[in-house]
């Protein structure tokens, strides 16, 4: 079984302070910390350390932030043989400031924007390979649309998770094996007209919303609103876990668990990862997960 990741690739510069400031406010920051990101790479890694093979396509900068998510990928044990190193582009930043529980996230997109429709002719030969294909829309959403039609016309199911929020066209979802939207990124897609339950029954098994501390939720085939309510953490950072809950469900489903068993642990791999610091370093092995499942008795 592999993974494949087309997406973001960043170098997250992580200040911290006692909290977000407000608009026009200056605050005295406690440490700042150059952290492996990017909601595409964050998302294969997670599945790397949940034990899936994994390989990331994208775009870095010949710097040395570049250098470095390269070696971080090697390091995890994600592929990176068709990630394309451009000479004289910047490598992807994201500006985050973490506080209170909480963090705001602003995105340079550098070499990410250069993900182009050519870039995707040059790897649909390896695309074809993998099980299932994982996408997010730090890079062009054309070239998120032009992976999904590619997908869709080849019978590889694909999760969409639709972050950074933008109107995603409905035949877009339609041909998305899965998305995966937060309650925001719901509204912006679908509207405000139907009500969560009558949206969820319109696309069963397919749309999962994500609600931060309460959970995540879906409807079955049969029409029953599954609702996954979050395990309680001794959350020190939240960066990165709606990539971990988007990695390992993408990972269960794959490996061919059911919905909610897929969301359960889905849902408590996101959770461990709170508590730690860093996207990436935080996510938790599928040793932690399976331990911690089985305190909860198999329940998040």
């Amino acid at each position: 079984m592999k993974l494949a990741v087309v997406g973001s690739i960043n170098m997250d510069m992580t200040v911290t302070a006692e909290r977000i400031p407000l608009k026009g406010e200056t605050l005295r920051g406690d440490s700042l910390h150059y952290i492996p990101g990017g909601k595409g790479a964050n998302q294969a890694v997670a599945m790397a350390k949940l034990g899936a093979k994994v390989e990331m396509f994208g775009c870095v900068g010949d710097d040395a932030n570049g250098t470095r998510l390269l070696e971080n990928f090697k390091k995890v044990g994600v592929e990176t043989g068709h990630i394309k190193v451009l000479e004289g582009v910047p490598t992807g930043i994201a500006m985050i400031t973490v506080g209170e529980n909480d963090n705001t996230i602003i995105v340079v997109p550098g070499a990410n924007g250069k993900v182009d429709r050519d870039y995707i002719d040059r790897i649909k030969k390896e695309l074809k390979t993998f099980d299932m294909v994982v996408l997010q829309q730090e890079i062009p959403l054309d070239t998120v649309y032009y992976v999904v039609d590619f997908c869709y016309d080849n019978q590889i199911p694909v999760v969409l998770n639709p972050a950074p929020a933008s109107n995603v066209p409905l035949e877009v979802i339609e041909k998305v094996t899965y998305v995966t939207p937060n309650e925001h990124e719901a509204v912006l897609i679908f509207g405000e007209e139907y009500s969560t339950e009558d949206l969820l029954r319109e696309y069963p098994e397919k749309l999962i919303i994500t609600q931060g501390s309460r959970g995540v939720i879906t409807c079955l085939k049969n029409g029953e609103i599954l609702s996954v309510p979050a395990r309680k953490a001794n959350v020190a950072d939240t960066t990165g876990a709606g990539d971990t809950l988007n990695g390992a469900f993408a990972l269960q489903r794959a490996k061919g668990a059911d919905m909610e068993t897929a969301l359960r642990y889905a849902n408590v791999a996101a959770s461990l990862s709170t508590e730690k610091f860093g996207a990436q370093s935080g996510m938790p092995m599928a040793q932690e997960v399976e331990e911690e499942l089985e305190k909860l008795g198999g329940r998040a």
